[in-house]
């Protein structure tokens, strides 16, 4: 019903908002270069996915890149779908229960978005058969231990932001988030915020800022000496309005390391 026929042409919908049959019928649906059926729905300012039901499951892939969508969710049953394309939207939210409509998801790329928070993407990880996760130009990828706390949450990944999982991240994770100590720190991570939640205030009544050490000036005056592009640049300016620090996931690492060599040789 929804094969494309050769030479039909993509029609303007420039001004239109809403996902209707009319738009998913007459939007472009072929073979793609891995030999599966896609239906490209980009760049149509789609704010809501919704009516999906109409393409009666016959895609694998479905490109909603470059649209107005701010959360993951309003999929019917789908079981042949396997890979979403969501990159340039506005999703801040990840839905319940995706495992049940789309349970064969194996790729979704979710690069530029606007989810802050770890535990924003805990809904994932009951998606067994996802592999492949790109969470680029997300403000969550700037959170403490993002990489492996993904890995950690989702151990079937096999390529994450589009790098390989390797084994050693795999023992890492287990290392830091495995036995009780661990399961309170990944619970700590993966805290989302709450709107009108206040935070922790001083003595004086001001919110207080966490004091910055030398070690902590010294990084972040090289981070802003090393920054070759435009891109590189925003990164960081976002890092440190978040309160982070370049580096210091990774200066965290090593002193713990030493730590843990220091206990050893005691």
């Amino acid at each position: 019903v929804f094969r494309r026929t050769p030479g039909l042409r993509k029609r303007d919908f420039s001004a239109m908002v809403k996902l209707t049959p009319d738009l998913i019928a007459h939007s472009p649906q072929f073979m793609n270069p891995v030999r599966e059926w896609e239906l490209d729905l980009r760049g149509n300012k789609i704010p809501v996915i919704e009516n999906l039901g109409c393409t009666l499951d016959q895609f694998d892939t479905i490109d909603f890149s470059d649209n107005d969508i701010r959360k993951l969710d309003g999929f019917p049953l789908l079981p042949r779908l396997k890979c979403l394309l969501l990159s340039n939207n506005r999703i801040l939210r990840v839905s319940e229960g995706l495992e049940h409509s789309i349970p064969s998801l194996r790729e979704l790329i979710l690069t530029n978005n606007s989810i802050q928070e770890l535990g924003d993407l805990d809904p994932l990880t009951a998606m067994r058969n996802l592999t492949h996760l790109s969470l680029l130009k997300n403000p969550v990828t700037l959170r403490n231990r993002y990489r492996l706390y993904v890995i950690h949450k989702m151990p079937q990944l096999k390529v994450l932001d589009f790098q390989r999982v390797k084994q050693k991240e795999k023992d890492e994770a287990i290392a830091i988030f495995g036995g009780d100590t661990g399961k309170d720190l990944a619970k700590d991570l993966g805290k989302t915020f709450v709107p009108g939640q206040v935070p922790a205030k001083g003595k004086s009544g001001v919110v207080e800022k966490p004091k910055q050490t030398l070690a902590d000036i010294a990084a972040i005056k090289k981070a802003i000496a090393e920054a070759s592009s435009l891109d590189e640049m925003k990164r960081l300016e976002l890092l440190l309005r978040q309160g982070g620090i370049p580096g210091k996931e990774k200066r965290i690492g090593v002193e713990e390391e030493e730590d843990m060599d220091v206990n050893n040789s005691a």
